[in-house]
């Protein structure tokens, strides 16, 4: 009997469960790099703007907590835009562009490309910390500074070394 009364709940219960919708919910934003190869020479900053949606599947607000990222050495990513100007949440059909981060790349960097990503983190609600969007790939192609303007620096120097001696030659 009690074998029977335990089948029956299960049975009960299997088909109470399969009855009630799902309440999962969707929580995504979509991240594109409005230009993901960028180039830079030693000394300078790069930018990098971007456009964050929320896709209209989602169901609810959708909360952009923080972000994920990486950068090869010796560059250094700020991702302060994105944390002080993107929106705190999102809700479905939204969308928001601006800069998303910048790149530093240090004096004496060598030549060469370095690659890095950028993920937007958080959920459905001001705590979440999963990750909310695609990971967006980037790349910076570091550069020597032309000839053209080595040539154009030592023809200052130059310039600068006639005008001295025309000074020193008029006293």
């Amino acid at each position: 009997m009690n074998r029977k009364l335990i089948l029956t709940l299960v049975m009960v219960l299997a088909v109470a469960t399969l009855s009630v919708p799902a309440v999962a919910g969707s929580y995504s934003v979509t991240l594109t790099l409005a230009s993901p190869v960028q180039f830079g020479h030693s000394g300078e900053m790069v930018s990098f703007f971007a456009t964050v949606m929320a896709p209209g599947g989602n169901s609810g607000p959708v909360y952009l907590n923080g972000d994920s990222f990486n950068v090869a050495s010796p560059l250094s990513l700020d991702d302060t835009p994105f944390l002080l100007n993107y929106p705190l949440s999102m809700n479905p059909g939204d969308n928001f562009s601006g800069l998303l981060f910048t790149l530093t790349i240090p004096n004496g960097t060598a030549s060469g490309a370095y690659d890095g990503y950028f993920q937007i983190v958080g959920g459905s609600d001001p705590n979440g910390q999963g990750p909310l969007s695609n990971v967006v790939d980037f790349r910076l192609d570091v550069a020597e500074p032309s000839a053209l303007l080595l040539l154009l620096s030592s023809g200052s120097i130059a310039l600068f070394g006639v005008v001295r001696r025309r000074r020193l030659l008029r006293q």
